[in-house]
């Protein structure tokens, strides 16, 4: 099986420009908890989690109005829509993510690949391995954005 089989296709999607509080209001509405951050010709240029908005946003001090760049993830961990599952399980054990932005060949985003996708669609085995891997801590922070 494939990513394109299990990603949520066409997510959700914001531009830098927009204020933290539209992206948390699109994650309301689309009950998620990243959305893909996209250029004026839908290329790939980060994310934001709810995370990010708790701890660079809120716990920063800074407003709703603040631009999503200002408190987005940039160094992403992406995948294609023929990525296999266990290369999209492996990307996000190594990463320690639980969400995967899935990008055609043009860089642009046409879906999202998570931890909940795989486990609705993979086996026991896999998804308890995800679950573990991604989940354990580490000295260092998990890759920026994908958390």
């Amino acid at each position: 099986m494939e990513a394109r089989n299990l990603m949520t296709a066409d997510p959700a999607c914001c531009s830098p420009s927009d204020t933290v509080k539209d992206a948390a209001g699109l994650m309301v509405d689309n009950d998620c908890g990243e959305i893909p951050v996209v250029d004026e010709s839908g290329g790939l240029v980060g994310v934001v989690t709810d995370r990010d908005i708790a701890c660079r946003c809120v716990a920063k001090g800074k407003s709703a109005d603040t631009p999503v760049e200002e408190v987005m993830s940039s160094s992403l961990v992406t995948v294609t829509p023929d990525t296999s599952i266990e290369e999209c399980c492996k990307k996000m054990e190594d990463n320690q993510v639980r969400r995967l932005p899935v990008v055609d060949d043009e860089g642009k985003c046409c879906g999202i690949v998570s931890q909940a996708d795989i486990a609705l669609h993979a086996d026991k085995k896999e998804t308890g391995d995800l679950v573990r891997e991604v989940s354990e801590s580490t000295e260092e922070p998990a890759a920026v954005g994908c958390c």
